[in-house]
């Protein structure tokens, strides 16, 4: 019977010395008091810590604690996510929402050669451009409101990298409104300062969050657009700022404010590989910065 018990006892601390080796890496990560860091997670199976974005950080904004981070000091390409500096810029011109302004053959991409539903011809108000760059990162929308800024979009370029040097990004550039140019540069930290700055805009919060708009192109037809961050249709997140971007130089990209344990926090994932990846990375960050996942103290 003691033999018994002893080979018993002897396969359950075995047991449970391999599940706390497993769980150690996260349970180090969550102690309290310490920020989240794991600056090269290698996509291996690690209890929640495996992502497949190349850039990965996440920001206390009530208390400016690093929650998460991962390459954060990397400056890359960002894609769409550059509509947020455009749609801020738009946003502190005061603008007319309500003018009108027609998507022009100089609107057309032809850089990327990108595809787009607004037919050459179409007219919508700068408030509808707005709301389509940023809930579905419509390129020509983007281009039209940089091409109707006052100066034009030299001036608007302009002030682009004026409002990021005024948020204090001195790691980012700006050479045109879409985010289709790879020299559209940020880091994790400098995107942290945008996402704070467009969230003080009522607009960008409503018109980024929004699920799904129509309008009617010259064509005549009604072209239905959702938001290309499936997360804000997910009754689990409450999300209040948002931008995606994708380009081949830049991945899977996803930047947002969002709540996690009651408080708001800016999430960058960059370089995602994978069209899904990124969401799927921004609920493994979740779990973890909300200690989700059972750990051995």
């Amino acid at each position: 019977m003691r033999k018994y018990l002893n080979k018993t006892l002897s396969a359950c601390l075995g047991a449970f010395c391999a599940l706390s080796m497993q769980l150690a890496p996260v349970a180090h990560a969550q102690t309290a008091g310490k920020p989240i860091s794991v600056p090269n997670v290698t996509g291996t199976a690690d209890n929640g810590a495996s992502l497949k974005s190349e850039v990965a950080y996440v920001v206390d904004l009530n208390s400016n604690q690093v929650l998460f981070s991962k390459n954060s000091d990397t400056i890359r390409p960002i894609a769409s996510i550059s509509k947020l500096m455009t749609a801020l810029v738009i946003a502190k011109a005061h603008l007319p929402m309500n003018e009108q302004i027609q998507i022009v053959d100089g609107d057309v991409d032809r850089f990327k050669y990108s595809s787009s539903r607004l037919s050459v011809g179409t007219t919508l108000t700068r408030r509808e451009l707005l709301h389509l760059a940023l809930m579905s990162s419509e390129n020509r929308a983007a281009h039209a409101l940089g091409r109707t800024y006052p100066g034009g979009m030299e001036a608007f370029v302009r002030e682009m990298n004026a409002q990021a040097r005024a948020l204090g990004m001195t790691r980012s550039r700006f050479v045109e409104p879409t985010g289709l140019s790879p020299m559209n540069v940020s880091s994790p930290r400098d995107l942290v300062r945008l996402i704070q700055a467009t969230s003080e805009q009522p607009l960008i919060r409503q018109l980024s969050t929004s699920d799904e708009y129509e309008v009617v192109t010259s064509n005549g037809r009604t072209q239905k657009y959702k938001n290309t961050n499936r997360l804000v249709r997910n009754s689990n997140w409450a999300i209040q700022v948002s931008k995606t971007g994708y380009i081949k130089e830049s991945g899977d990209c996803l930047v947002m404010k969002t709540q996690m344990d009651g408080r708001p926090v800016a999430v960058v994932l960059l370089n995602s590989q994978g069209r899904l990846t990124r969401f799927a990375d921004a609920v493994r960050v979740r779990h973890l910065v909300q200690s989700d996942y059972p750990t051995l103290l």
